[in-house]
């Protein structure tokens, strides 16, 4: 198949996982026509259609699936080879995608780019926040070198590494500082407000409060934690959030935080990578910075 280039597989998989020809190249950073051109080339030389085009979205024929299953395989293997040789030359230098779950990155995020732009000059950060879920798939799928998450994980490729332990505070409206603070137990009859579906925090807040499932309908939802803190300061209900958020969230919001009653609730933060990654040492150096950041936050 002479002809096929690097390019052309690169621009493919984009294609293939967004779906939108317009979309897909604008994550290319090139024109849509120019996408056009560079999978119609890539079909000549294939010598089968690889997309069924039409409607707003495309889609895969049968073999254009199983073109982007091995495109991908492909992909992954190209970037562990550049990793291979970075991690050749000692500290780690050049990008870095690193991967954060919502409640974590506007709180340690700044702090853990100023540690590595002192540490490693060389290096090029590229974060990307997002969903425990998502961030997981793009880890496996190479688009991400590393992830910043709450444990566990437990996936079969990947290794996780524990950071630090952070605590779960109460969020109430500030006329209610001086009333006792309620047990966990006690949460799910007050008026709590929770993260959207999909965060990871609002599973472990519904377990701190012993929350089943059929009882989620009844609550209400916030896109963020800040959105949550607001509503609790306008007289809305109560809500959980971590430790490291309070100074952030609470600055300019009428509401009072409590230690719950121990054993505090808590949620482990740590720090995951594919194992056949061969930055793996480099990576773990890199856990280290993110554990003081925490740490430091706590303090």
């Amino acid at each position: 198949m002479n002809g096929l280039t690097m390019k052309h597989l690169r621009y493919f998989e984009a294609l293939a996982r967004i779906g939108h020809f317009g979309r897909a190249a604008e994550s290319c950073a090139i024109s849509q026509p120019a996408l056009s051109v560079q999978i119609r080339e890539l079909e000549d030389l294939v010598g089968v259609p690889l997309v069924e085009r039409g409607g707003r979205r495309i889609r895969l024929t049968g073999l254009g699936e199983e073109f982007a299953e091995r495109t991908r395989a492909i992909l992954r293997s190209v970037d562990e080879l550049e990793d291979l040789g970075r991690a050749a030359h000692g500290p780690i230098a050049g990008r870095l995608r690193l991967g954060v779950i919502p409640t974590v990155a506007p709180y340690l995020l700044p702090d853990i780019i100023k540690a590595l732009a002192t540490l490693y000059p060389g290096i090029d950060p590229r974060p990307r926040e997002a969903i425990t879920q998502r961030l997981i798939e793009d880890l496996t799928e190479a688009k991400l070198d590393a992830a910043i998450v709450a444990l566990p994980i437990s996936e079969p490729a990947l290794k996780e590494i524990a950071l630090f332990d952070e605590e779960f505070v109460l969020v109430r409206p500030l006329e209610d500082a001086g009333k006792p603070v309620p047990s966990s137990d006690r949460l799910h009859e007050m008026r709590l407000l929770l993260l959207e579906e999909g965060h990871c925090f609002r599973d472990q807040a519904l377990s701190v409060c012993n929350i089943g499932a059929s009882s989620v309908r009844d609550l209400m939802e916030g896109s963020s934690l800040s959105t949550l803190v607001q509503m609790v300061g306008a007289g809305i209900g109560v809500t959980l959030i971590p430790q490291m958020a309070v100074d952030t969230e609470t600055r300019s919001a009428s509401v009072c935080i409590s230690s719950l009653a121990e054993p505090r609730p808590t949620r482990t933060i740590g720090m995951v990578w594919r194992k056949s990654n061969p930055l793996s040492a480099q990576f773990t150096t890199i856990a280290e910075i993110v554990r003081d950041a925490g740490l430091k936050k706590q303090g």
